[in-house]
């Protein structure tokens, strides 16, 4: 009977040990959000005033592409996966992230492009290069 009881004992302590983060993530989410309560939402900034356009600057043409920034496809992230997932067929998106030391959240928008061009392919949770299919 006492065998009985240091198992169950046992195993009661080894379920509070596993709960007990979980309930102190509880706790400070309460805290968090009992302190969100007495937020009032930011109001936007008002915008600064535009400075008027100079006759040169008006007068330059704007390039006819449509969108802001550098063209499309002309960063080098891209090329860094595909060396990677050339070097390493089935490498996930967390250990490109790794391997490359960013973010993995900008992997999840680069990588489908690639896809979406033809250079690679997904096989499970893993990225391989298209070419070797």
């Amino acid at each position: 009977m006492t065998d009985f009881l240091d198992e169950k004992k046992g195993e009661i302590r080894a379920r509070l040990s596993e709960l007990k983060p979980l309930v102190e993530e509880y706790q400070r989410l309460e805290a968090a959000a009992a302190a969100l309560d007495g937020v009032s939402p930011a109001k936007p900034a008002a915008r600064p005033a535009r400075a008027s356009r100079t006759a040169t600057s008006a007068a330059r043409p704007k390039p006819a592409t449509g969108r802001r920034g550098r063209p499309k496809g002309s960063g080098t992230r891209a090329k860094q996966v595909l060396e990677l997932v050339r070097s390493r067929p089935g490498i996930t998106i967390p250990e490109l992230a790794e391997s490359m030391g960013i973010k993995q959240n900008y992997l999840y928008r680069v990588v489908p492009e690639l896809h979406k061009d033809g250079m690679v392919r997904k096989e499970g949770r893993g990225w391989h290069p298209k070419d070797a299919a």
